[in-house]
């Protein structure tokens, strides 16, 4: 059996997102919203009184004392379909978007409900991710998606140059540096 290396994202995925963000809405502003009312992505400026994303993810950044992205529920079943995938031997890198505010929140969300994963990348560039199958909800990720070819030359230069960075990256951060004390240097050369 071939196993394969899953790319899954969060919310709409595994997190109900739409279900968390008008639960705590509906408490907080005393409204009466359903999750059928998201018809669309860009639909919150529409049916709540925030005239633009910027003020939703403002109010999102903090409730109860954690962002928005710390409270979601899990969809039924997800949980337990990943952890039967991880059973099998799939590797399971979650792969997900997040502003800066909610980075914190998503790794904790992750260990409270115990994710099958030892790999989370929390990136825009989802295709920079090497996977087998990419599993995600959102439309301008998978055109993104749709868009990347792994086996052109442009993105066999485009992966080499990435995974060039991330080796660099990765042995700096493996070899400390000592600064040198003050003083005479002449016998540096």
């Amino acid at each position: 059996m071939k196993y394969l290396r899953l790319a899954i994202d969060l919310d709409g995925v595994v997190a109900n997102f739409n279900a968390g963000w008008i639960r705590f809405y509906n408490r907080a502003f005393d409204a009466d919203l359903t999750v059928d009312l998201v018809d669309d992505w860009d639909v919150i400026p529409r049916i709540t009184h925030f005239s633009h994303m910027g003020q939703f993810w403002d109010w999102a950044a903090d409730l109860d004392g954690s962002s928005l992205f710390r409270h979601l529920d899990t969809f039924p079943d997800a949980v337990p379909a990943l952890e039967d995938l991880d059973r099998r031997g799939h590797h399971i890198a979650i792969v997900t978007s997040k502003p800066e505010f909610a980075v914190h929140d998503t790794y904790c969300w992750l260990g409270e409900r115990r994710i099958p994963t030892t790999e989370v990348h929390i990136t825009e560039d989802k295709p920079s991710v090497s996977a087998d199958v990419f599993l995600d909800d959102a439309p301008h990720q998978l055109r993104r998606l749709r868009r990347y070819r792994p086996g052109s030359f442009e993105g066999w230069l485009w992966r080499i140059t990435r995974n060039t960075f991330i080796d660099e990256t990765r042995r700096r951060k493996r070899r400390p540096t000592v600064p040198l004390p003050d003083g005479d240097r002449s016998d540096l050369g």
